[in-house]
């Protein structure tokens, strides 16, 4: 008797355990396959704000445009945030990649407009992909907790944003060298975290796990995109 009832609870146990890999697998799966859709509307989004010439506007008023990306992003991603359980949540994820894709046509504009802008982006995609796979391959990986570096970064964060907004009234280019240096440590670290996260079932809704993961790259990308840029044009 004792015999069939520790089979049946290891049974019990392995079909829970096969259970929790299938969904884990799946999240994982539906993450990185919206992660990969979502950049669409943020290319959408970028070729827009400069074909349209919104990306100068922005350019010429750089603070009314920064209040503008934190009232629109915030408030997107808390739409996200508030119907990630269901459709509606991935049609906001898509507005929001949009949204942000204009807010980078001011960078993009910026670059672009740069000798070799074409291959200064080129090396950005590419050092962007390379850390994802690097940060991925890392998670999968790891098997310690990362709730302290989490905690290390999330600080880290705060300070970078702060140091940010008194930029934009410092206008100093050493300063925003530094902070893009750093930007690039933080959100790699972030990258890491999230998929960490994921694989681990930390995570088990796919709209927010690909918000953050999107977020991540998105702030590798451009802030490579900065460190790219400046070096080559202090070479001209």
């Amino acid at each position: 008797m004792n015999n069939y009832q520790y089979s049946k609870f290891d049974n019990n146990s392995s079909i829970a355990t096969k259970n929790n890999i299938l969904k884990h697998n799946k999240v994982l799966k539906n993450t990185y396959l919206l992660l990969a859709i979502s950049l669409i509307p943020t290319v959408l989004g970028s070729m827009f704000g400069i074909l349209s010439g919104i990306n100068y506007g922005m350019l010429s008023n750089p603070g009314l445009s920064t209040l503008i990306f934190f009232i629109g992003s915030f408030f997107l991603m808390s739409c996200i945030e508030k119907n990630k359980n269901n459709s509606t949540g991935i049609l906001f994820l898509l507005l929001f990649t949009f949204f942000m894709g204009i807010m980078l046509s001011r960078l993009l504009g910026i670059v672009i407009g740069m000798h070799n802008g074409s291959k200064i982006v080129t090396m950005a995609f590419g050092g962007t992909a390379t850390i994802f796979c690097f940060m991925n391959f890392i998670a999968h990986t790891v098997k310690r907790d990362l709730s302290s570096l989490e905690r290390f970064m999330t600080i880290g964060a705060v300070v970078l944003l702060l140091s940010i907004i008194a930029n934009i009234f410092l206008q100093m280019s050493a300063m925003t060298l530094t902070i893009c240096m750093l930007s690039m440590i933080v959100f790699s670290s972030f990258m890491l975290i999230d998929i960490h996260r994921i694989i681990n079932n930390g995570e088990t809704n796919y709209i927010s796990a690909t918000l953050a993961l999107y977020l991540d790259i998105y702030n590798v990308f451009s802030n490579l995109l900065v460190i790219i840029g400046f070096f080559n044009n202090n070479k001209e």
